[in-house]
């Protein structure tokens, strides 16, 4: 079955970074496009930045532009985000996500960003 399992979130200072880390399995990853969600407190959840299976990039969320990036490793079954220069605003579980027909979801790892 489709195992998306996140990892790497945690209590990070403004300004910061962090890595997240999703390891996939059940599916053959290397087909398929990954995509990282967020969901902050009273929010809707909205997409992060995409990737496919050549590894090219979807256009990231606005306010996320020029901070995050993702990447991927094949070999691995691997999905990354590295975030840098973290705000308040980026406190929200992030999500690993497949579409194999219908979405897929991990259970999330929690981002807090605060002084």
């Amino acid at each position: 079955q489709v195992q998306l399992v996140e990892s790497g979130g945690g209590l990070v200072q403004p300004g910061g970074s962090l890595r997240l880390s999703c390891s996939a399995s059940g599916f053959a990853f290397e087909f398929y496009t990954l995509n990282w969600y967020r969901q902050a407190p009273g929010k809707e959840r909205e997409l992060v930045q995409g990737i496919d299976a050549t590894g090219i990039r979807t256009n990231p969320a606005d306010s996320v532009k020029g901070r995050f990036a993702i990447s991927r490793n094949n070999a691995e079954n691997m999905v990354y985000l590295e975030m840098n220069n973290l705000k308040p605003e980026d406190t929200a579980v992030y999500y690993c996500n497949v579409r194999i027909g219908w979405d897929f979801w991990g259970e999330g790892t929690q981002v807090t960003v605060s002084s």
